[in-house]
């Protein structure tokens, strides 16, 4: 095995053996899906998560890989390489290690160092090193003066020499990474407000005066006090006592009490405060911000995979309404597949004449177009739409729900929208949007970009190139676990498909309204640009439901549909037989059909696909209604007791939505009765939860809410807290994590911030 493999391996604590599999499939073009399905036995059984972690960790290699060569490249032009070097170089783990090495050969501009050597004051810098107790410095100094040089005096000559080894010292490889260890294990992050902006920076005030262990920061606050420098109202430095700092490099560069040794300890505190202490603090704030940024874009890409996978209510006829006041709600009717079949607006809040026009406009939608369900979106007179919906008396049987629109607007305006609605407006194809969103909240998702989808934590601040892998990474695991119904995908939706571009699938959609229906998988060899590969890397993931071969409609591939042929030959029935009836399947001994292409857990894998063909991942759906008697801020009281839907999840809690056009939050302390570390693993977006109403701030429009059992099951019905100020400590901290957390954090991961602060990679979880 390659030192790339044994890396990778070792890091990830997986056999070499898997590693190198994974990596030869990526070799040959296959995707992270298709290795996780299909490719069991070559992988070992490796989940996506782990097989996403091989092709990350290599790519960083491969990027070690290119900078050591360069550098070598470099130093062997400059004359510069030495073999101790090149070995020092070459066998350099980790990117700081490698810059570390090449630190003091980098090209730099002119520096007071490089002034000094210039001068030549080099040999005297050796000398004032060698700390001699018979060294006389201003003696010795005296013979470097030089009016051709420039140097005009002892004081000036001392002073070169100095610079000459402030920037040696600055630049040694064990000083700075004896000096990284004091930044990662005790640096402290300080903030305070920039003079002059304390009005115009309110929203930071939290971090006006504010200093916190920078191991034990959690992620949000980082991103905060940082979001805070960048706009120009905090002022921030990341530093441990400098104190420590300059003893460590006395320990190491000054030997002994005399002249020369007082010139270098002053060389040593002059080098660390100018160019050492400059350095780590920023190489630490950008492992902060790494870290940060990990933390964060896994929070956004583990919200959006849930808001992707939610409940499909599945192919019903809707009517899908885009609520609104004074400009009237856009109505929309759609049949089962999403198709538009009419539109218009209704005006049911702007007097009693435009509520009873509205009323019927809708009775007569709901009879006409046989509507099966009622969409509403939760935007501006949401609510008041929903309770005016609820008041046609419609039949029982039809469900009405209120629909997260988060990025409809983006959808309306898009290219995608105006291409497939060219002879309608935004607010048509916007309540098309909300409509599709409740048969197929993943199908219409895809249309936007991730980031539209508003479940994020400081996404804006975040590394952009690292937030878009991430979120297309959730995406395309997504749309693969669920599988693409071929004959009815959009052009979106099949491009997250294992294998396929954007291209070849408006290929296959121009082929599929050319030539009517795919009847078979095997037809999709037929789509230009769609070779071989691609169907190999495809085929798993599109369904064909109702075509000649009933396992074109289940997760099976292609390439093991012999295997199932043998097994229904076996048993003398047909492969429809073998997928309707238990009794066959349980009769199938899976050790008689091992072979080359498929081992036991693909077997296990397509005995279980027989018996739920195609089956949908996602969670069976299930209407969910507010209060009918709470519709805005205004109606709630402390102590409530309320249904709500989770519409975001952070480091620091979770905002719910109970029917007021203003998400609640539920901070991480008030999410149970025991500790939760990751609010992640305890809520997801879109879940129906029970919240208990704590406080209530109505000018700042700031709800605290409570998920704990003892408020759930104690609070009672108060007085309004309508204009009441909020408990200031509990207000100051509402997103923050408990600053007592701190410890916690510190004793479990300072070992590991060291070790992971010395790669420029810190951990990424908290």
């Amino acid at each position: 095995m390659d030192t790339v493999t044994a890396m990778v391996a070792k890091e990830l604590q997986l056999t070499e053996t898997q590693v190198a599999a994974v990596l030869e499939l990526f070799e040959q073009g296959c995707t992270v899906p298709f290795i996780a399905r299909y490719r069991k036995e070559a992988t070992g059984s490796l989940d996506e998560t782990v097989v996403t972690a091989i092709r990350d960790r290599n790519e960083k290699i491969q990027e070690l890989i290119k900078r050591k060569a360069a550098i070598l490249e470099s130093l062997t032009e400059r004359e510069l390489l030495t073999d101790e070097l090149k070995t020092t170089i070459e066998s350099a783990q980790t990117m700081t290690a490698l810059e570390d090495a090449y630190l003091p050969y980098r090209p730099k501009r002119k520096t007071r160092a490089s002034v000094a050597v210039e001068k030549g004051l080099k040999p005297l810098a050796e000398k004032l090193f060698a700390q001699l107790d018979a060294f006389d410095p201003e003696k010795e100094a005296a013979l470097f003066l030089s009016e051709e040089k420039g140097v005009s005096s002892v004081g000036e000559a001392i002073a070169g020499a100095q610079d000459i080894l402030a920037e040696r010292f600055s630049e040694d490889m064990e000083a700075r990474q004896q000096t990284r260890k004091i930044f990662a294990r005790k640096a402290v992050l300080t903030s305070a407000c920039v003079k002059g902006k304390e009005a115009e920076g309110s929203n930071y005030r939290d971090y006006f005066e504010w200093n916190e262990s920078a191991v034990a920061m959690p992620s949000h606050r980082v991103l905060a006090v940082f979001r805070g420098e960048r706009e120009g109202f905090l002022s921030v430095s990341v530093e441990p006592s400098e104190e420590e700092c300059l003893s460590l490099l006395k320990r190491l560069f000054v030997k002994g009490t005399n002249a020369a040794s007082r010139l270098v300890a002053e060389a040593a505190a002059d080098g660390y405060k100018r160019l050492l202490r400059p350095s780590m603090e920023n190489e630490l704030r950008n492992a902060l911000k790494k870290r940060a940024d990990a933390e964060a874009i896994r929070i956004f890409a583990g919200n959006v995979k849930e808001i992707l996978m939610a409940a499909p209510m599945g192919q019903k006829a809707t009517l899908a309404i885009d609520p609104g006041l004074r400009t009237g709600c856009k109505v929309v009717c759609l049949d089962a597949q999403g198709n538009l079949l009419h539109n218009d607006v209704i005006f049911p809040h702007t007097g009693e004449r435009q509520r009873i026009d509205a009323a019927r406009k809708i009775l007569e939608c709901v009879k006409r177009y046989e509507i099966q369900a009622v969409a509403i979106g939760n935007g501006t007179a949401g609510r008041e739409t929903e309770s005016f919906v609820r008041t046609l008396g419609l039949p029982p049987d039809i469900v009405v729900a209120s629909v997260n629109e988060s990025g409809a607007s983006i959808y309306s305006a898009s290219e995608v929208a105006r291409k497939e609605f060219p002879e309608h407006d935004v607010t048509v194809r916007g309540a098309v949007s909300i409509g599709r969103r409740l048969m197929d909240p993943m199908a219409e998702l895809v249309k936007i970009d991730p980031k539209s989808i508003g479940v994020g934590q400081y996404q804006h601040d975040v590394d952009q190139k690292e937030l878009k892998q991430s979120l297309d990474d959730v995406v395309v695991s997504c749309v693969n676990a669920v599988g693409v119904e071929v004959n009815t995908a959009s052009q979106e939706i099949l491009s997250y498909v294992s294998g396929l571009t954007k291209q070849v699938a408006g290929q296959l959609i121009k082929y599929r309204e050319t030539n009517g229906a795919f009847e078979s998988r095997d037809a999709l060899k037929k789509v230009p640009r769609l070779g071989p590969k691609t169907f190999e890397q495809a085929a798993g993931f599109l369904r064909i439901h109702g075509g000649k071969n009933p396992l074109d409609a289940s997760a099976v591939h292609p390439e093991n549909y012999a295997t199932v042929e043998r097994m229904a030959k076996e048993l003398k029935c047909t492969v429809a037989n073998l997928m309707t009836s238990p009794e066959l399947r349980s009769q199938i001994e899976l050790e008689r059909f091992v072979s080359d292409k498929a081992g036991l857990p693909t077997l296990k894998d397509i005995l279980q696909e027989l018996a739920k063909p195609g089956r949908d991942p996602r969670e069976a759906f299930e209407s969910f209604a507010f209060d009918p008697n709470i519709r805005e801020i205004r109606d709630l009281r402390v102590g409530m007791i309320l249904p709500g839907i989770v519409t975001n999840v952070t480091a620091f809690g979770a905002f719910v939505d109970v029917g007021v056009h203003q998400d609640g939050l539920v901070h991480v302390s008030r999410l149970s009765d025991s500790f939760v570390e990751n609010p992640q693993a305890f809520l997801k977006p879109g879940q129906a939860v029970k919240v208990a109403v704590l406080e209530v701030d109505e000018q700042r429009k700031r709800i605290s809410l409570s998920m704990k059992k003892q408020d759930l099951g104690e609070a009672k019905p108060t007085a309004p807290a309508r204009n009441g100020p909020l408990n200031k400590r509990r207000r100051e901290r509402e997103e923050e994590v408990d600053l007592s957390l701190g410890s916690l954090f510190k004793q479990k991961f300072a070992q590991k911030f060291e070790q992971k602060f010395e790669e420029k990679n810190l951990p990424k979880g908290r």
